[in-house]
């Protein structure tokens, strides 16, 4: 017989999941797609025209996505097996059971044909799951739901061989015996469950059921969740050991169906328990990389012989280095990235640039040469960046902790997120590449700038770092970025060519005047 409370409340939910469907098949007919002619050279051209996106999904999979969507199994529940329940034929238990499973299980595969490659990534433009936590929580509601499928099936067949057990039993008297196998025609559970109490059918000895041996007092069990919750770990039972541990009948459709249990579980450890374990593994790489690193940066110390002091600053200098860049080589990343892409990821990093006053003159050419040029740097606490007397060969730019600043008079001034040290290098790198007003450069000191002041770190800092050939490839930028952006008496007075160009005009005037001169002279001789 049939639950009608339960049944409403599934045909609710199929109805749901079916709007879901539709959905996504209007959709498909706006999703762009890639045209397979295309991707012979590249990755190939995607097509976005409505017309031609609608065409391909047309003469596609339209008609596979319009059967999935069809509300079969809600038009058996509702009409069409209640109509047979009451048949006069002595299967007619079996068959809505029979045709329910049919249009169930059609659905059911065509469903699993067009869900499994979303399931593993397969689409046109690349993965859909990207995170390695959103695939393991994917391939195990997949492999749930196998085992929802096997434990469904084993309890529907189950019920089929009690029901065939019951049929045998009947013997000569089918007409008088059938309105206590089937519920359909008013009998109450009460009734039947007193007629065939001691019947050798609900006995674990009188019929051969096989794999469905649990399932006979199953059927009886009044709870349905307890029904549904056995059924689900049998069939994830079953899933895990492939079937090992059953021993079915004679019965033809109980051996087929332990062998499609054996092969479905065969599949899942090859593809789904494959994946999720590449997943899990993918989740403890970077671990597994910190901790040969550590090993390999011990056995290197223990080698070269260093004292503990200097040990725990080196532990301590690649825990950090390691959290700051989670092990990651952002070199390495930005190499196989478009050239404009990297540009934007670089301004969008290094916004700080412009807290410089002398770089926040510059335009975004010169500032996207300095981005290019930046290391990333990191330091641990107490570690000393410039030391008085020393010479300054980098301008550091502070992303994440605190510096201080110790002068020769013992003044400190802190530093912190924003701000840069080292800045006098670029002057002194704008004046190398300075001209004099007689046109010459201006002559600097050949041994480089020397620091009057001592930086150290106060806590664990991340910064980034431009060195001094850097800087002087930048300071021959801003020289001519300057030259072409001045006014023009600016520039008569810096450039050596508008130098001769004033004293050719200085000339031409002189001469100029001195004819003038000549001339009044001879006319007034005359």
């Amino acid at each position: 017989m049939i639950d009608w409370p339960m049944a409403k409340v599934l045909v609710a939910v199929k109805s749901v999941t079916d709007i879901i469907i539709s959905v996504n098949i209007l959709l498909q007919f706006r999703m762009a797609y890639v045209a397979r002619e295309s991707t012979v050279v590249g990755a190939g051209q995607l097509v976005s025209h409505p017309k031609k996106i609608a065409l391909h999904y047309f003469r596609g999979k339209f008609f596979l996505d319009l059967f999935i969507v069809m509300p079969l199994p809600q038009i058996l529940i509702l009409w069409i097996i209640p109509e047979h329940l009451g048949a006069s034929e002595i299967s007619g238990a079996n068959y809505p059971k029979n045709l329910l499973r049919a249009v169930v299980l059609f659905q059911y595969t065509s469903k699993l044909y067009r869900l499994l490659p979303f399931l593993a990534g397969q689409t046109q433009t690349g993965f859909i799951f990207e995170s390695a936590w959103a695939s393991f929580v994917i391939n195990l509601l997949t492999f749930m739901l196998a085992g929802h499928v096997v434990g469904s099936c084993w309890y529907l067949f189950g019920l089929q061989r009690v029901n065939q057990c019951l049929q045998n039993a009947c013997g000569n008297f089918e007409r008088e015996c059938r309105n206590l196998i089937s519920c359909g025609n008013g009998n109450s559970n009460v009734s039947v469950q007193a007629a065939w109490k001691d019947n050798a059918c609900f006995q674990e000895v009188g019929f051969p059921y096989g794999i469905y041996l649990k399932a006979v007092n199953l059927t009886n069990h009044s709870s349905l969740f307890t029904r549904y919750s056995y059924s689900l770990f049998w069939g994830f039972q079953q899933i895990s050991t492939l079937a090992g541990n059953q021993d079915p009948s004679y019965f033809l459709g109980e051996v087929f169906f332990t062998m499609g249990i054996t092969g479905l579980g065969l599949l899942l450890f090859a593809l789904l328990i494959g994946n999720m374990q590449n997943f899990l593994q993918a989740l403890g790489k970077r671990n597994l990389e910190m901790t040969l690193r550590r090993r390999d940066v011990e056995q290197w110390m223990s080698h070269r012989r260093l004292p503990n002091g200097i040990r725990k600053r080196v532990r301590e200098a690649e825990r950090f280095n390691w959290a700051a860049t989670r092990g990651v080589n952002e070199e390495l990343l930005f190499e196989n990235m478009p050239d404009d892409l990297q540009r934007d990821i670089r301004r969008h990093l290094f916004k700080f640039l412009k807290k410089v006053r002398i770089f926040s003159l510059m335009d975004e050419s010169i500032l996207d040469a300095i981005s290019e040029r930046l290391k990333q740097r990191t330091y641990i606490g107490n570690s000393t960046v410039f030391h008085s007397g020393g010479l300054v060969e980098k301008m550091v730019f502070i992303v994440r902790g605190e510096m201080e600043s110790i002068g020769e008079d013992g003044s400190v001034l802190p530093l912190s997120e924003g701000d840069v040290c080292g800045e006098e290098l670029l002057t002194w790198c704008l004046k190398r590449f300075s001209i004099n007003p007689d046109g010459t450069r201006i002559k600097m000191p050949p041994k480089g700038l020397v620091s009057n002041r001592n930086v150290r770190c106060v806590t664990n800092v991340k910064a980034f770092s431009l060195s001094i050939a850097d800087l002087e490839d930048v300071a021959s930028l801003f020289s001519r970025f300057l030259r072409s952006h001045r006014v023009q008496g600016a520039i008569r007075y810096e450039s050596p060519y508008w130098r001769l160009r004033q004293i050719q005009v200085a000339w031409r005037y002189r001469r100029r005047r001195l004819q003038r001169v000549y001339s009044a002279q001879s006319s007034y001789i005359r």
